[in-house]
């Protein structure tokens, strides 16, 4: 119960970088693309395990994930917040992320919150959220839906951009944004891979949202294709101050297969199977063992 309440309201990505976001995903508002996101396999609504997305396989690695804000006051001071993720990845696509919730945004610092572990199997179709404190363990699985029935998850078309007029809508088709400028930054080695930039710059025109003068928002990504997710992330939005996201560490080596394996110690409470349609209904009754 201590990890639903701490985390009530709170939608964790915490399989982090286990792959790359997918440029078709809803977009932010006006047409500024979102914060990029180390999007692994798997999502948490409170302690509970969503539907993973796709399954990147024989790209293995682990590292620490690293997320920093930085958000301006008019008085001049300043608001620091940063959390680590460790994130690992096998050769079958099985993610694992450990995270203190000390870490979370809006929570205590001194708050007295354990460790959290969440394990994505999707050999088994299977998630686990683990509390090592308590050697505590859920488990849930989930059910892919007949191929007919999926949803179509269309990546943009060349020359596609965000719609500015319909927040919210994702890409339009053809023509180009006035107010969009993408721009290549090149290749650089980046924690031992190579990754390729990518600078957007989304004008805000003056009056679209009450504001006196343009707002840009600047998104830059360093994506590695030989890990299959970004490495370096940024985002600069004078509405909200600057995130960076990166990954630290990278170990190509491949991972353990028991860390993947809820130990054989924990106590486990199993929910009742899901659609794979998405995290939207809340799971039936549980059994524990």
């Amino acid at each position: 119960m201590l990890i639903r309440k701490a985390l009530i309201g709170v939608l964790a990505l915490t399989a982090a970088g286990a792959q790359a976001p997918d440029p078709g995903r809803g977009r932010g508002r006006f047409g500024a693309p979102p914060a990029p996101l180390f999007d692994g396999g798997a999502r948490f609504l409170g302690a509970e395990p969503g539907r993973p997305g796709h399954v990147v396989k024989n790209a293995p690695y682990s590292a620490d994930v690293i997320t920093e804000t930085t958000q301006g006051l008019p008085d001049g001071n300043h608001i620091r917040q940063s959390s680590t993720v460790h994130v690992t990845r096998d050769s079958e696509g099985r993610t694992r992320s450990e995270q203190s919730l000390r870490t979370l945004g809006g929570l205590a610092p001194n708050a007295n919150l354990p460790q959290v572990v969440f394990i994505n199997d999707p050999v088994t179709s299977t998630n686990f959220a683990l509390n090592p404190a308590s050697r505590t363990a859920t488990r849930s699985t989930w059910e892919r839906p007949p191929a007919a029935d999926r949803p179509m998850m269309r990546r943009p078309e060349p020359g596609a951009t965000p719609n500015a007029t319909k927040p919210g809508r994702g890409f339009r088709r053809g023509g180009t944004d006035p107010n969009l400028k993408t721009e290549s930054l090149g290749r650089q080695t980046m924690e031992g891979v190579a990754a390729d930039g990518t600078r957007n710059t989304q004008t805000i025109p003056a009056g679209q949202i009450g504001n006196d003068q343009p707002i840009q928002v600047v998104t830059e990504i360093w994506y590695s294709q030989e890990l299959q997710t970004a490495v370096l992330s940024k985002r600069t939005d004078p509405r909200t101050g600057e995130t960076v996201t990166r990954l630290a560490g990278v170990s190509r080596a491949e991972p353990p297969h028991t860390l993947f394996e809820v130990p054989a110690d924990f106590k486990v409470t199993e929910t009742a199977p899901r659609s794979g349609r998405g995290p939207g209904s809340r799971p039936g009754a549980v059994n524990a063992k």
